[in-house]
């Protein structure tokens, strides 16, 4: 299979996204793929083997941006501790932030939501790799560093990262489902604080 040109392919992948996240997994079609990028079908096919590679790629690469903006987020927030529960609620704070910087991406993960039973399990599989496990990979070693500080009381970082991201970020994420429902900014802040004290509850000294 070609891999034909650069710009073509992130035409491809861009309307992918638009498309999936708006029609589903099962509705979309190449053929709508092919008209919101402005393509021609053979050219999609020029560049993926079909529909499924296509989902798979579009949702890697797109967890793949959210998860670098959260690492960034981590450090600016997390690598040196001034007031812990303030900086847990600030960088928990920005996390929920991203699903409005990433709207096309979270469509995609509303429709996973959706259409868990149909997607191909490879895909799911994938996903939860690189998406949301790869988050609580890499905020571990974080809450580590602040266990060893002496300010948290952690036996698994890992099992502490998806904790605090339950607590927070999935705790609004599952009302306003993935920012498709509007939600008044005071309400965010009580949710993200009151899980971070919550968390903080669990995990202190």
């Amino acid at each position: 299979m070609a891999e034909g040109r650069p710009e073509k392919r992130r035409a491809i992948t861009q309307a992918a996204r638009k498309v999936f996240g708006r029609e589903g997994y099962s509705r979309a079609g190449v053929d709508m793929i092919a008209a919101e990028a402005g393509v021609s079908k053979r050219t999609i096919y020029n560049h993926f083997a079909d529909k499924e590679q296509l989902f798979l790629t579009v949702t890697l690469e797109g967890a793949d941006e959210v998860t670098a903006v959260i690492a960034h987020t981590m450090d600016r927030h997390l690598r040196k501790i001034v007031d812990l529960e303030q900086d847990l609620i600030d960088f928990s704070m920005d996390r929920v932030a991203a699903v409005t910087t990433f709207p096309d991406h979270f469509a995609l993960v509303r429709t996973i939501e959706a259409e868990v039973v149909r997607i191909p399990p490879q895909i799911l599989k994938a996903w939860i790799d690189s998406g949301p496990q790869t988050g609580h990979v890499r905020l571990a070693p974080y809450l580590r560093r602040i266990a060893d500080r002496g300010l948290l009381r952690i036996d698994d970082a890992e099992r502490a990262a998806a904790h605090l991201t339950l607590l927070t970020v999935t705790a609004v994420n599952h009302q306003t489902f993935y920012g498709a429902v509007p939600m008044a900014q005071d309400e965010i802040t009580e949710i993200v604080v009151s899980g971070v004290r919550a968390f903080l509850r669990s995990y202190s000294c």
